[in-house]
């Protein structure tokens, strides 16, 4: 049977009621699944459903409207907007799975707008120009900043969960060097699915610390269940942070899989690869 993800009320550890408790159950649902679904995480549903209608309104525009605001031909450039097809999120897939291979090579049938802070030297924004869609600029920094509030939150709860101080986390986060994105699916042919001679967005991982996710009410995500591989299914760390094992999750017996890093060459790398 799949493991479900685990539920986990963050209102306790915003109330300082149970704090400890709160991260176990998130790391809890990370070793079990790698994604945990969050209630009362302090981010007003108002907010939220507002966030919803500018990204319905931007979409909407025709698509002239939105080549306005071109995401850069290089993806180490992650912002603006790109057309369906454009960005490809899968490229290197074993070739022994068939199916898989041929799902890398469909295109991503997708529409994505992307923002960061207003002073970030390495992506700056590309927004719509003055006059086009009034208030959305606005309203997408007010969002990030307010998801970036979670975030730090969130690295708080998570650091108590694997035993290390509280502030482990987010000592790697000062910057904030994280990405608004948001993404639309356009209506396609149910047959071009089932022939996977298109795709959504292929099964893949996230690059950043943590992704905080949020839906409408279409839904449609799917993740892979650790226990049945082949099941398919953004915030990040300062760039100049290095990227190292958690301490007391590896010993003599059970070493560090992965080299230490920096979070700047990893994350680039990523994007560069996926346009």
């Amino acid at each position: 049977m799949p493991v479900p993800i685990g539920v986990v009320d963050f209102k306790p550890f915003l109330d300082g009621s149970d704090k400890q408790g709160v991260g176990a159950a998130i790391v809890k649902s990370f070793k079990e699944t790698g994604f945990v679904y969050l209630m009362n995480h302090g981010l007003a549903q108002e907010k939220i459903d507002e966030m919803f209608k500018w990204s319905k309104e931007f979409f909407a525009q025709p698509t002239e409207v939105k080549l306005l605001a071109p995401h850069p031909a290089s993806g180490t450039h992650h912002r603006g907007y790109s057309a369906p097809g454009v960005e490809k999120v899968v490229h290197h897939i074993d070739d022994k799975d068939e199916i898989a291979s041929i799902r890398a090579k469909a295109p991503d049938v997708k529409e994505s707008f992307e923002c960061g802070r207003a002073d970030d030297p390495n992506m700056p924004n590309i927004w719509l120009p003055d006059g086009v869609l009034p208030g959305f600029n606005d309203a997408c920094l007010d969002f990030y900043w307010a998801c970036r509030e979670i975030e730090l939150t969130f690295f708080r709860a998570l650091a108590l969960g694997l035993n290390v101080p509280e502030d482990y986390f987010v000592q790697y986060h000062q910057v904030a060097d994280n990405q608004l994105r948001l993404l639309r699916y356009p209506s396609v042919p149910a047959a071009s699915l089932e022939k996977d001679e298109i795709i959504r967005i292929g099964a893949h991982s996230d690059f950043g610390t943590i992704t905080l996710l949020l839906q409408d009410k279409v839904g449609g995500l799917e993740i892979e269940d650790p226990n049945q591989p082949g099941v398919f299914q953004f915030c990040s760390a300062d760039f100049d942070a290095v990227v190292d094992t958690v301490p007391g999750t590896f010993s003599e017996k059970m070493p560090k899989k992965y080299e230490a890093t920096s979070a700047m060459s990893y994350i680039m790398q990523r994007l560069a690869s996926n346009y």
